[in-house]
């Protein structure tokens, strides 16, 4: 059980190494950046306590941190209804996969009790295929490029997947501002036909939109039924506030996402008060245990959960045992990738669900012969 975290086993050896993996696609741009590439990377960490249990999970510990948790108690770093510590909290997710490991448990078995709410297993989380991005600048034509956008749509299909973000927003930095949205609104159609009726279609400017551009692609998209539209433009309450009575006023169902990167102090409040409706707070930079206790907020609030992750990897996996702690946790986002050293063998996506395995901690298992490789090349060990 969880309480197994109460013993008082002390960490004796931290490790700390950058593993590198790739997708299985060159990702282009979004609204304000440049490609993206085909390259992860994601930072581990592997906690050993003195019984010989380890944990590992996404973490950017430096090894200042780690000396100074260094012979410590799993209970002073790990609390079995609150999660992380403070003192934990730069090892999050390396903590919960010991702490699973330990109790023999996965870690949403562990949330779940912790929360009081029922779980089955294996967990099946609703998850939505974040690769569809600008890929489509070195073309001329706005059909090619829809064709383009609608083809990468129907692998990830072909993937399991059966809800789609797509990034919009090609006229505030790539394309001149008319041509760019008139593009957007072409790839949009075409990725409707491409996966059917039934599926899941959210969009996401990454504050590429303007107001007016915003109702603008919303109101020729009607007919696409778009589920979320993510980071249409810099969170502001008075436009917020616009855009919703515009969004009722046109009974589109679109729902106002928000909260990746920068977002503003105000969004919590806003968010409480009705006028957005999806909180996306990073899964790693806001953290897994804080994510557990602001999605019971969320819950209360009737705000969906939708945590943003990209480029990370691990993310993929460790987000979904979130969704078993947080009834109103809507998707988990999937971007697509390979890590060496780290056997995700045990998920798969079916019919729009990640199916996470009933086995211990994230259900990860690390390459011990690789992952020390990527130790002792570049990376750091700090032991008793």
């Amino acid at each position: 059980m969880i309480e197994n975290a109460r013993e008082h086993a002390r960490i004796v050896k931290i490790e700390g190494a950058l593993l590198i993996g790739k997708r299985p696609r060159h990702a282009g741009c979004n609204a304000r950046l440049g490609e993206h590439g085909v390259t992860v990377r994601t930072p581990i960490v592997r906690l050993t306590t003195e019984d010989g249990a380890t944990g590992f999970g996404r973490s950017v510990a430096t090894i200042g941190q780690a000396r100074s948790i260094l012979g410590a108690q799993l209970g002073e770093l790990f609390s079995p209804q609150q999660g992380a510590t403070e003192r934990g909290l730069p090892f999050d997710y390396p903590l919960w996969d010991l702490v699973g490991q330990r109790a023999g448990q996965p870690v949403y078995e562990l949330v779940a009790a912790a929360s009081g709410q029922p779980v089955e297993a294996p967990l099946r989380t609703p998850c939505y295929d974040t690769s569809l991005y600008i890929d489509d600048l070195h073309l001329t034509d706005d059909d090619e490029a829809a064709a383009l956008i609608a083809a990468e749509a129907r692998e990830g299909y072909a993937r399991g997947h059966r809800a789609f973000k797509i990034k919009v927003g090609r006229g505030a930095r790539h394309m001149p501002l008319e041509a760019g949205t008139r593009r957007d609104i072409t790839v949009i159609h075409a990725v409707r036909n491409a996966v059917g009726p039934q599926a899941t279609i959210m969009l996401d400017a990454n504050n590429g939109y303007n107001l007016n551009l915003t109702k603008q692609v919303l109101a020729e998209t009607a007919d696409c039924r778009i589920f979320w539209m993510e980071e249409a433009f810099h969170e502001d309450r008075v436009l917020y506030e616009d855009l919703k009575t515009w969004l009722q006023a046109n009974q589109l169902p679109v729902l106002i996402a928000d909260g990746e990167g920068q977002a503003s102090p105000s969004l919590l409040e806003w968010a409480q008060s009705g006028m957005v409706d999806v909180i996306q707070y990073d899964v790693f930079s806001y953290g897994f245990t804080p994510w557990l206790h602001l999605g019971e907020r969320l819950d209360g609030w009737g705000v969906v959960t939708a945590p943003h992750h990209y480029g990370g990897f691990y993310g993929n996996y460790a987000a979904c045992h979130l969704s078993a702690a947080i009834e109103r946790f809507a998707f988990a986002e999937w971007d697509e990738a390979a890590a060496p050293g780290i056997d995700t063998s045990g998920y798969s996506i079916h019919e729009g669900y990640v199916v996470t395995p009933n086995l211990p901690g994230f259900g990860l298992t690390l390459d011990t012969e690789r992952f020390q490789h990527a130790v002792d090349t570049d990376g750091y060990q700090v032991a008793l």
